[in-house]
């Protein structure tokens, strides 16, 4: 089937938070893409709607066999039923570990640049952000590893947020890594948190690594928050799944969800789950593809026109990182810049943590005709930013 990812769609007055925006905008900021959902997610609504009764709504058994049926030929893991918990929503189900996986004051490891939630998940909660920043060198990201474990063994490091793969660098973290993270977590008496929000949505031939899948000391310690809402963009209709495979660990974790109460559905979110995990690969392999263009149009567009803006490769999300530096230090006020006289609305970097001050973070999931409108406000942005300050581009 062919799917349309051109169409550009208007998400104005649509009470859409990424389009509450001036007229003049282009919002292109949040992780929320400007498509059609799949229109077997679509059909699936409809027929769900058609019933006309929306009452409380239970698990049924076809959603564990969705989600463990995408995970074994998708990625090539064996999920039990048993580790399986439906949720609201990612960032419901982490701060609902925060709060049961750890107590006020205690630190919470994080490895900045990192998703910003993160932050306002432990801080709202009254633990402690602890940060061990990725290694930046060449263009590319890693993990410091004599920073992570100085910062692991401190007694007060009970809880690590893992991002897999990593928004907003895109990284997709390997099985190697993986494992030695785990195994230092392990060893310091830290469970892991592994949101993996964004598993597939990578570029085409690229395979996220499951936390969870990569040795026992790993599945022992991990809280795995996945979601169909981010890849399939679904997000409004607020459905995840929390595997867990200790059930000593997963009992706490049940505990907690049902505790916040965010472990019931809505009357239409494990329709759209089960649409999405059983009929819509040919759709999510499409937008890749389409995902992948735009990156390729982006970066050779940046290279041409732009070069003193750099994106940082990416395997993974459909979100660029933008390195900064040759413009100015704080992107924060390149940003506010944009936004101001050219209406382009992108996110700055720090809000990713001080690792990110540099750096802007761009949504590509868009069709072609919007990443050009957008790609040439940054351009005329840039080119009268420089010329303030004397410089060309």
């Amino acid at each position: 089937m062919n799917y349309d990812f051109e169409t550009v769609i208007d998400r104005r007055h649509s009470d859409s938070l990424k389009w509450y925006v001036k007229e003049n905008e282009l919002p292109m900021w949040v992780a929320d893409m400007d498509f059609l959902a799949a229109p077997e997610i679509r059909e699936a609504l409809r027929d769900r709607l058609d019933h006309g009764v929306f009452g409380y709504s239970v698990i049924p058994d076809r959603w564990y066999d969705s989600v463990t049926g995408w995970w074994r030929q998708r990625h090539g893991f064996e999920l039990s039923r048993d580790w399986l918990i439906f949720c609201t929503g990612v960032v419901p189900a982490i701060s609902s570990s925060v709060r049961k996986l750890s107590t006020p004051a205690e630190n919470v490891l994080i490895q900045t640049p990192v998703y910003n939630i993160f932050f306002n998940s432990i801080l709202n909660n009254g633990r402690n952000v602890l940060e061990s920043p990725l290694c930046y060198r060449d263009g590319e990201y890693s993990v410091d590893f004599e920073d992570l474990e100085k910062k692991l063994s401190l007694p007060q490091t009970t809880l690590m947020i893992l991002c897999n793969p990593h928004n907003p660098v895109g990284k997709i973290w390997d099985r190697e890594t993986l494992a030695r993270l785990g195994h230092l977590c392990r060893i310091h008496g830290v469970t892991v948190i592994s949101d993996e929000i964004h598993c597939d949505i990578t570029e085409p031939g690229k395979e996220y690594v499951p936390f969870a899948s990569v040795n026992e000391e790993c599945r022992d310690i991990s809280v795995s928050c996945m979601a169909p809402t981010k890849a399939f963009n679904i997000a409004g209709l607020q459905t995840a799944v929390v595997s867990v495979p200790n059930p000593h660990l997963r009992a706490k974790i049940n505990r907690a969800l049902n505790t916040d109460e965010v472990a019931e559905p809505n009357a239409f979110a494990v329709a759209a789950a089960i649409a999405a995990f059983t009929k819509g690969a040919g759709w999510l392999d499409a937008l890749r593809e389409h995902i992948h263009k735009n990156r390729v149009t982006a970066c050779e567009f940046m290279k041409n026109k732009i070069p003193c803006i750099k994106p940082v490769p990416a395997e993974a999300t459909y979100l660029m990182w933008l390195d900064c530096r040759d413009i100015c230090e704080d992107a924060s006020v390149f940003q506010a810049y944009l936004r101001e006289k050219t209406g382009l609305y992108v996110t700055e970097g720090c809000e990713y943590g001080e690792a990110g001050r540099s750096f802007l973070r761009l949504n590509i999931a868009c069709p072609t005709a919007t990443l050009v409108d957008g790609l040439s406000r940054l351009e005329n942005g840039a080119r009268m930013f420089l010329q303030k300050a004397g410089r060309t581009l």
